[in-house]
Formats: C-alpha cells, sequence, structure tokens
C-alpha cells in the first residue's frame, strides 16, 4: 500500500461508519431506513445492507433513492439471499427466507465484513454493525473483525422479554409447548408478569409442539446472542415499557430507547428544516386514494382495517370480520394485501348484498399510507393483526385498537395492548362476527370517551419522549455519541 493510500486509510478507519443489516421484510426494513436516517442527519456515514429479494420492491413502489441521494454520507449494499419472488413473501414463508440467509446469506456477509468491501482491507471501512437482532450470526463476525456490534430489535420488548430471553425456563418448567386446552393458564415463570400473562399470550412459536423446531431454535440462540452485544436498540419509549425494560437491562445493559422510531425520525427531520415529513419506505404500491375517501367522514367515524404486510387470513375469517364490520355499521377503509387471502379468494364467493352495502360505506384498497391513515381525524378505531410498527404509530396518533395477532410478537403486543396499556380490546383466538361488531361498537361508541382517555394520555406521553429534552431524543443522542465514541477506538 502506497503512503497516500495508507494516509487515506488511516483517517477514514476513524471516520465513524455504521453497517445496518435489517431482515428482508416490510416492518424491519422501514425501521432501519429511518434509524439510518436519524444517523445520517447526525454526519454518521451509514451503509444499508438489503437482501437482493426485498431491495427490488423497495426501490420499485418508494422514492428511497431520490430521497437518501441528498446524503453524500449513505450508501445501499445488497447482498444474495436465495430468495427469486419478485414480490415480497407473506409470513407463512418466513422460515424459509431465514433457511435461505443462513445458506447463502451468512457466508457472503462474513466475506464481506472480514475481507471484501465493508472489511478493514477497504478505503472506508465499517466500524459499527448494526444487525436486526434475528441475526445471531453477526456477533461471530464481530468477534472475528473486532468490529463493535448494536443489536436492532425491532420486535416489541414485551416480546423479547416474556418469549425469548425466558423461552428456555418456559421450556424447562412445560409451559413451552403450550397446549390448547390451557390456554387461559397465567404464566408465573416470567419475572414481571406474573399476573398479566397467560399461555394464549406467549408469541406464536410457543405453540409449536416440536422443540427441535427451526424457529424454538433459533429464538433460543437470540436469547444467548444478544447479551454478547456492545448495545440494544428498542423502538420504544421508557414510559411504555417500564415494566420490561429493567429486567432486559439486567442482561442487557446498555440499552438505547428510540421510540416512537416514526415519530422521533419525523420530529428530527422537521428540526432539520427537511421539506419532507411524510415518506414512504414501503415495498407495496400505496394507494392514497383512500385519503380522499377519508376526507368525506366526520371525525372519528372510520374504522381502519390492516393485517400488516407479513399476516394472512383465510376466506372464512375475511367473511366473519366482513360481516361483523358490516353489522356495525360503521363506515370502514380495509387494506386487503395481495397474497393476503389464502385459500383461492375472489369475489364470486361474496353474497351480493354484502357487496352493495360495502359499496355504501366502504373502502378497500390493496396498500395505504398507514401513517398518515392513522393521522387522519376521520379515524376512529384501528382493527390491527398488533404488529409492532402498527401499534407503535396507532399509540402516538391516540387510535384505540381491536388487536386480531397473527404471529412473532403479536400475541404479547396485543396483550399489553389489553390488560397493560389499556388501548384497546384484545380478540385474539377468536374470529366471529358477532365479536368483531361488538368490539367495534365498544371502540366507537359504548367506551368510545373511556379510550380516548387513555389513548390521549399515552400519546401524550409518546410525544413527550421525542421532544428535545426527551428520554428517547436522549438516548438517540447517546448512541451517536457511542458509535463516534467506539468507532474511534478500534
Amino acid at each position: 500500500m502506497d503512503q497516500n493510500h495508507q494516509e487515506i486509510h488511516t483517517r477514514n478507519v476513524l471516520q465513524p461508519h455504521a453497517l445496518i443489516f435489517p431482515i428482508p421484510f416490510q416492518g424491519p426494513v422501514n425501521c432501519a431506513l429511518k434509524l439510518a436516517e436519524l444517523l445520517c442527519l447526525s454526519g454518521i456515514h451509514v451503509t444499508f445492507l438489503n437482501t437482493d429479494h426485498i431491495h427490488r420492491p423497495l426501490l420499485r413502489h418508494s422514492d428511497v433513492l431520490s430521497r437518501f441521494n441528498r446524503y453524500p454520507n449513505f450508501k445501499f449494499e445488497t447482498i444474495p439471499d436465495g430468495i427469486e419472488d419478485e414480490n415480497p413473501v407473506t409470513g407463512d414463508r418466513f422460515e424459509e427466507v431465514m433457511a435461505a440467509i443462513d445458506a447463502v446469506t451468512k457466508p457472503l456477509f462474513r466475506e464481506m465484513m472480514v475481507s471484501g468491501s465493508l472489511s478493514r482491507r477497504s478505503v472506508h471501512p465499517v466500524t459499527m454493525m448494526i444487525p436486526d437482532e434475528v441475526y445471531s450470526f453477526a456477533v461471530e463476525v464481530a468477534v472475528e473483525t473486532s468490529i463493535p456490534l448494536f443489536f436492532f430489535a425491532t420486535l416489541s420488548p414485551c416480546c423479547l422479554w416474556t418469549s425469548h430471553f425466558n423461552l428456555a425456563a418456559l421450556i424447562e418448567a412445560g409451559h413451552v409447548p403450550v397446549k390448547e386446552n390451557d390456554l387461559d393458564e397465567l404464566v408465573k415463570d416470567v419475572p414481571g408478569m406474573e399476573h398479566i400473562l397467560r399461555k394464549r399470550d406467549l408469541a406464536a412459536f410457543c405453540r409449536i409442539n416440536d422443540i427441535s423446531d427451526p424457529e424454538i431454535q433459533r429464538t433460543l440462540k437470540e436469547a444467548q446472542t444478544l447479551p454478547r452485544a456492545q448495545g440494544l436498540i428498542l423502538n420504544t419509549f421508557d414510559d411504555l415499557d417500564s415494566l420490561v425494560i429493567p429486567y432486559i437491562r439486567k442482561l442487557c445493559p446498555n440499552i438505547y430507547t428510540i421510540g416512537p422510531l416514526h415519530a422521533l425520525h419525523k420530529a428530527q427531520l422537521m428540526a432539520s428544516e427537511s421539506s419532507e415529513t411524510t415518506l414512504s419506505n414501503s415495498v407495496w404500491k400505496e394507494d392514497r386514494t383512500c385519503l380522499s375517501w377519508l376526507d368525506k367522514h366526520p371525525p372519528k367515524t372510520v374504522v381502519y382495517i390492516s393485517i400488516g404486510s407479513l399476516s394472512t387470513m383465510s376466506v372464512d375469517q375475511m367473511l366473519e370480520i366482513w360481516h361483523g364490520l358490516v353489522n356495525s355499521r360503521k363506515p370502514f377503509l380495509w387494506v386487503r394485501r395481495p397474497g393476503s387471502i389464502t385459500g383461492g379468494y375472489d369475489e364470486s364467493q361474496v353474497e351480493s348484498q354484502l357487496l352493495e352495502v360495502t359499496k355504501e360505506m366502504g373502502c378497500i384498497v390493496d396498500w395505504a399510507p398507514q401513517e398518515d391513515v392513522l393521522a387522519h381525524c376521520a379515524v376512529g378505531g384501528f382493527l390491527t393483526h398488533s404488529g409492532w410498527n402498527s401499534t407503535m404509530e396507532s399509540i402516538v396518533q391516540g387510535v384505540p385498537m381491536i388487536c386480531w395477532p397473527f404471529y412473532v410478537d403479536q400475541q404479547p403486543n396485543s396483550r399489553f395492548v389489553g390488560e397493560v396499556w389499556k388501548l384497546g380490546i384484545d380478540m385474539k383466538d377468536t374470529c366471529d362476527r358477532l365479536i368483531v361488531e361488538k368490539a367495534v361498537r365498544d371502540i366507537m361508541d359504548g367506551k368510545r370517551d373511556i379510550f380516548a382517555q387513555v389513548t390521549s394520555s399515552w400519546a401524550n406521553l409518546a410525544k413527550e419522549s421525542i421532544s428535545d429534552r426527551g428520554s428517547s431524543s436522549i438516548s438517540l443522542a447517546r448512541l451517536i455519541d457511542d458509535i463516534r465514541l467506539m468507532s474511534s477506538t478500534i
């Protein structure tokens, strides 16, 4: 290496350069892009590593390339993942994606970090790794390369504590696998949750009968690996998860609570005098005509329904929800993502009267700009799958929730929404038109004032956390300082 190259290399090693590496699904990618932009605003160099199959629809349906072009300290990189689909896959293929990443992406990632384009041999090496918490293999690469690592957990802290860190103990106590005949039994083996958590509120993988199942084994490994990182980034705020964060901190002392991340991101963009505060990181084409439809309705009168980017429902479940909505007599905006209805659905399976009434009181779209929808004054309730992004977005806007969880962290999330935070109704493990109708009426009419008071209180706490002196703003500043400090000492 000649002297000039050596001087450039030495100088760049001291320059903070964070690698952000999310798992290839809409929710985690959305969160990771917001974190990336916050780091860019602080002057830290960021490389955002996507796997091929999620990067293609992201470029097709969003403006991320043109948006991030304004940051000279940002670049995209991609890495093969063995998935050939042109569209994002549904949740039932999660394990297929993770197996492909393990077989294809993992060795390529190691090569990239040890001797490739992001290694110390490169002109601008990575000085901090921020992978999704699912990527346990990143710790071994961090040890091999002596690069500090912060895990970014985009699922909820309540799931992380109840169903990840405590999974081994739950298996040893015989609570996992959960049996269908004791779903309402309280789980007394998770500290802090003795009077809150039922077996049905554990993460969905706790119901898998085979302990050797890849999802359970991967989760056990995550629980062992997370404490080995130098830090853990969480999308929450201190007040919201005060029940579980003290327990997580005993295992992972260095925690950065930077949520609600989407709200903190928007606040920081406004503070930087950016003209763009409503942005899309969607891997699906958004239909913004639904906002015009919402404009025609009075405040707090519309129910919004979405089961997110991965969840699915059967035709029978869809029809039960549909009848419940129509019978409630409340106007509704329903997102039905392509591929979200399983079992070969077509409109001929729906009775004509249901279709006619829906034309009068409903709006159905393939995908919606959810943050804008929840912020719309017409929306008075949210029937949700209880994904963590959706839950946080609903909390910020003060919209009460009807929770119908599907998998991963959504079961504990819905329990906390209903029982701990009192922000809505937990409808898990049921799908009946009468239950749906009653839940909608309770949220929109019968218990509307009670929910309005509670949701308003939590929304105010969320906004306080992202204020200049709020806990999440302080935590973000500390995260940025620590990335700089650790980058200067490697």
